[in-house]
């Protein structure tokens, strides 16, 4: 067996066994890749926090700067501003890192250079769990987002591609965010995790970016009007606006994982798809490996 998957299953049998001293020496590197500078938070923050809030180092990679996602503002001006809202995010989840790439917003392509770049960054963490888009999205940036860690997926492993930073010795195991699209095929909710207990510290992570849930995002889907000018208001607004829907499938993912009594009250929720790219572990596995 490969040492990183010795260290993801070794993690889990340690937890298994009610948390010893080892399971709190196997720490985990994960790092979560998004187009934008707030995609991660919307489809991870909650389980970012949790991973944090254990020990283990979580860190966020937007692969363009977020420059043209506002209706009054753009280019360098917004890049900066974007910028300084992701490392208020991350300061409020508790997480290690939030990389910021200076690519441009809306222009993103999978092409070779930036696939070097999401190489580098991942293989710069170290990373053990790698999460991401799938490939098929309305937003060309999200889908090349996905496409950019497919393709990086193998690579990350090779010595003669990027060799200016050293290859991991062994893949990580990639996972999907949640999405609604159903076509080539539905998103498969291997792993849910419960927010709950979390989903305040989720919201302040989106309180972060205000350009964007209380700006550009109401104003692109006519709903600017319907934002509260005072800010509890707005942040209870926001709440009820950034649920992430829990599918039938989901629910039974729940009931496995958490049983059915808890199961049947939880509110808040996000989910993640195992990629056919990286390790794969078993479902039990990945039980182990996420937090509850």
């Amino acid at each position: 067996m490969k040492p990183a998957m010795k260290k993801l299953i070794l993690y889990a049998l340690c937890l298994a066994l009610g948390g010893s001293a080892a399971a709190q020496e196997t720490k985990l590197r994960i790092i979560a890749i998004g187009a934008h500078p707030d995609d991660c938070d919307i489809k991870f923050a909650g389980t970012a926090a949790k991973f944090a809030r254990a020990g283990h180092q979580v860190k966020f990679l937007s692969v363009t700067n977020g420059d043209a996602g506002h209706q009054d503002m753009g280019g360098g001006i917004l890049a900066k501003r974007r910028y300084l809202e992701t490392q208020e995010s991350a300061r409020r989840l508790g997480i290690a890192e939030y990389e910021v790439l200076d690519n441009h917003d809306g222009e993103l392509t999978p092409n070779l250079e930036v696939r070097r770049q999401v190489i580098r960054s991942i293989r710069r963490w170290k990373a053990d769990i790698v999460i991401a888009p799938r490939p098929n999205d309305y937003h060309p940036d999200h889908r090349y987002a996905g496409v950019l860690v497919q393709d990086a997926a193998y690579m990350v492993v090779v010595p003669n591609v990027t060799p200016d930073v050293e290859p991991l010795k062994d893949n990580p195991i990639f996972f999907y965010y949640q999405d609604g699209f159903q076509k080539p095929a539905p998103f498969r909710p291997d792993v849910v995790v419960a927010l709950d207990d979390i989903w305040e510290t989720k919201v302040n992570a989106l309180d972060a970016h205000v350009s964007q849930f209380y700006e550009w995002l109401p104003w692109v889907d006519h709903r600017l009007q319907e934002v509260p000018k005072d800010p509890g208001a707005r942040k209870k607004w926001l709440a009820g606006a950034r649920i992430q829907p829990i599918t039938a499938e989901a629910r039974t993912t729940l009931v496995r994982r958490y049983g059915a009594d808890k199961a049947r009250s939880v509110k808040y929720v996000e989910s993640f798809e195992l990629c056919e790219y990286g390790k794969r572990p078993s479902l039990e596995e990945m039980d182990k490996i996420f937090p509850k």
